[in-house]
């Protein structure tokens, strides 16, 4: 046998053994064809879960999340809005025993320290219901937080030209003694956007900036939210409680105080009483 006839003769048995194995792999049982697309059937989905458009259950849950956060918004800044109070609310709210109040995006009004804190003025005898913040006539004051200006207005035995805003968060905040503003009512600002410059009108002795913090009208002590030492809040969440939003907080570790420390405290308290 010559060599073309070998190469013939291998082609022949490859294509014969090619044949068979196709034919055999046709000739299955006849349920595998019934289980295969059964298998197939269970498998494809319904609805393609990756169009939106065809995932109702999602869009109503974004529909309904979008719709609460307007609705949310639409109470915060419509609900006693139009009033020319620095407390528009009054006696006509509920104030909830308990509240979480998100203020993480807190910035600074202006960098200065505290140089008189929340509380009862014995010298005035009238209540301080903010801090006081040192500045510079014409230093920029900035938004604490994220909101809305529901007032601009200029009071001559008291604030001065002062700025009210209202927040995302519920809460509302006050800037007194200013120079100049930078923002209207119902303008929006983001927290750290500039809305004042810096003064010292009003009932004022000195340039600096008197600063509250407010929910549902009621004056919060701003030290129990912010560490103005530091700049930053205590906690990304306030927690609001009726009994205890009056006092301030701190986290540092207390100093220990001298003897001779303790007694020179005396003895400045005791002065103080006899002042009075």
């Amino acid at each position: 046998m010559n060599f073309t006839a070998k190469i013939l003769l291998s082609v022949s048995l490859l294509v014969t053994t090619l044949s068979f194995t196709s034919s055999a792999q046709r000739r299955l049982p006849a349920s595998h064809s019934r289980e295969h697309n059964m298998l197939l059937a269970n498998q494809k989905p319904s609805v393609n879960p990756f169009k939106i458009e065809n995932n109702n259950m999602l869009l109503d849950q974004i529909r309904e999340r979008e719709q609460a956060d307007i609705a949310t918004d639409a109470e915060i800044y419509s609900k006693f809005w139009a009033s020319d109070r620095v407390n528009p609310y009054g006696t006509a709210v509920t104030i909830p025993e308990h509240k979480n109040i998100d203020v993480s995006e807190y910035v600074a009004p202006v960098k200065g320290i505290v140089t008189s804190g929340y509380g009862y003025r014995s010298r005035f005898r009238r209540m301080h219901y903010g801090v006081d913040l040192s500045l510079h006539v014409g230093d920029t004051v900035r938004a604490a937080f994220s909101g809305k200006v529901r007032l601009t207005k200029y009071e001559a035995r008291g604030y001065g030209y002062y700025v009210v805003m209202r927040h995302d968060n519920g809460m509302e905040t006050v800037y007194g003694h200013l120079s100049r503003f930078l923002v209207k009512p119902d303008q929006v600002v983001k927290a750290g956007d500039p809305i004042a410059l810096g003064g010292n009108t009003g009932r004022s002795t000195g340039p600096h900036l008197h600063f509250e913090t407010r929910y549902l009208g009621i004056a919060v002590n701003p030290a129990a939210i912010i560490d103005f030492d530091n700049r930053v809040v205590h906690k990304d969440v306030f927690a609001f409680d009726k009994t205890t939003y009056n006092k301030s907080k701190k986290y540092a570790p207390s100093k220990r105080v001298s003897k001779k420390g303790r007694a020179y405290a005396k003895r400045k308290s005791a002065a103080k009483r006899r002042r009075r």
